[in-house]
């Protein structure tokens, strides 16, 4: 990537991801005649100009602009998160230059297809809410695997640092990897939260680590060959969940507070709230926004609509007391956010988002169903999905809404749905059970995944892959309006018996 400043053109380090050129923030500063603070431990970066600093953290989506004057802040929120190379922190440059222009004092341009930034002497924009946004791309950028930038440690043990953080809402601990730890399980008893990890090496000096928030104690223990470490944690926990950081091997643990904790669902005030009346249908896609497209050409759009319009009829025939409620029932384009809003305002007890699935090899072998839960992607294949499905939002009037679903980000999304996360995972254990015995194509199981559709709706919810259209099988039969028909059936004896289910639970609730 070059600079151009003053006649001078400096070269810039950069790597694209996911259609989008991330550049490297102390080459920038550098090339700007300005200088730059580093902290490795907090994985922050803060450019230091004439009149403003700016202060970007690495994986993050919130950049501070520093005013050196009178040291006032603003906090301002791009639509994606920076990412994390060594010793330095990589800035996707389509969002990021309207502040860097705020800081450096100078419009500051970027030519995504040249890879080329220009430095004028014009003013930069004035800061007033958000920065001016930059025009973006009329259609989604491709989806690419994530590449990993190479980091080298200076350490023989797997696990060689730990971070400990305190949020808003809990503690997240980041364990620090070399490498991809497959055996590791974690488990919460009278008060001691333990991290079991198998065929690791582990930094005894972790133990000696300043605790804070939730933790209280560090114990680092061998048993059976193997490191256990120990955190004992102050009264207030709630909840936690571990999970590996696809992107870097870290192991995080998200520790909840009870305080911040989403109330669990009671049943025993406002039961007329409760009852299972409602049935939210969110049919992917839709306008301006065609979807995956198959390998004759259809648009996920269309067969998502049908079968939502289909799945909605056969509620009301079988369901008459289920009030059905849908996100589109057109060919109508509805932005991510609002579709959970017309899930909250409609009250509704269950969100099923119907999607199809697609490979970029058209056509390929690879067919079958899939339901998605939200959480933290598990595999690169569920990510990638995700971001699909996610990069929606470029279609959008305001992308820069959305709060990306990635390490700590994704911890505030998950703890914010645990109370419902019981009911979602049942209702996707009876339809991936259903599926099979109503419909051609084959069940590929349960999976997990950071949908933006999940976030905004507040009730039990899932998201439905009903197929892959880069599979000639599979599209034939999507298209079919009995192959529709029938994937309706399914998810329509998917939601009585999961109606059965919710009922019990609210009798036994109540009486």
């Amino acid at each position: 990537m070059s600079l151009n400043i003053n006649d001078r053109t400096e070269h810039i380090s950069y790597l694209t991801r996911g259609g989008i050129s991330y550049a490297s923030a102390k080459e920038i500063s550098l090339a700007l005649g300005g200088n730059y603070y580093y902290n490795n431990d907090a994985a922050k970066i803060e450019l230091k100009f004439s009149t403003y600093n700016l202060k970007i953290t690495a994986r993050n989506q919130f950049f501070v602009l520093i005013n050196r004057i009178d040291n006032s802040q603003q906090v301002v929120q791009i639509p994606i998160s920076t990412l994390l190379a060594k010793d330095d922190v990589l800035i996707p440059m389509i969002y990021s230059s309207k502040l860097l222009s705020i800081a450096y004092g100078k419009e500051i341009t970027y030519d995504d297809n040249r890879k080329h930034i220009q430095v004028t002497e014009k003013s930069p924009p004035v800061i007033a809410g958000l920065p001016p946004k930059e025009d973006k791309p009329v259609t989604p950028p491709p989806v690419k695997p994530k590449d990993k930038t190479p980091v080298v440690i200076d350490s023989k043990f797997d696990v060689y640092d730990m971070l400990i953080d305190e949020k808003t809402n809990g503690t997240m601990i980041r364990l620090k990897s070399q490498k991809n730890l497959k055996g590791y399980r974690s488990s919460i008893k009278n008060n001691t939260l333990f991290l079991f990890l198998t065929g690791t090496t582990v930094d005894p000096n972790l133990a000696s680590i300043k605790p804070t928030g939730l933790v209280k104690k560090i114990t680092r223990k061998n048993v059976a060959g193997n490191i256990q470490l120990e955190f004992d944690l102050k009264d207030g926990f709630a909840s936690h969940e571990t999970f590996q950081d696809i992107e870097s091997n870290d192991i995080l643990i998200s520790i909840q507070n009870k305080m911040f904790e989403t109330p669990v669902i009671d049943f025993t005030s406002k039961k007329e709230e409760w009852k299972f009346d409602v049935v939210v249908i969110d049919a992917g896609h839709g306008g301006k926004d065609p979807g995956a497209i198959g390998v004759s050409g259809v648009r996920e759009k269309d067969v998502n609509l049908g079968i939502a319009l289909k799945l909605g009829k056969l509620i009301e025939q079988k369901l008459p007391d289920v009030k059905v409620v849908y996100t589109r029932n057109d060919d109508t384009f509805v932005e991510l956010y609002k579709r959970g809003k017309i899930a909250n305002e409609a009250k509704g007890k269950l969100f099923i988002s119907i999607h199809c699935n697609a490979l970029k090899k058209k056509p390929s072998d690879t067919r079958g169903f899939e339901v998605y839960l939200l959480r933290p992607g598990r595999t690169k294949e569920a990510i990638q999905i995700a971001e699909f499905e996610n990069s929606v939002i470029h279609f959008e009037d305001n992308p820069d809404r959305y709060q990306a679903l990635t390490d700590e980000n994704f911890i505030l999304v998950s703890m914010a749905h645990s109370s419902y996360m019981r009911y979602s995972e049942k209702f996707s254990d009876i339809l991936n059970q259903t599926w099979t015995k109503h419909t051609k194509i084959p069940s590929r199981g349960i999976k997990q995944a950071g949908f933006y559709v999940l976030v905004g709706a507040s009730m039990p919810s899932v998201l439905v892959e009903a197929g892959f259209l880069t599979n000639r099988q599979d599209e034939a039969y999507l298209k079919s309006s009995v192959g529709q028909q029938e994937i309706a059936n399914a998810v329509l004896n998917s939601i009585i018996t999961y109606k059965d289910y919710y009922d019990k639970t609210f009798e036994e609730a109540v009486n």
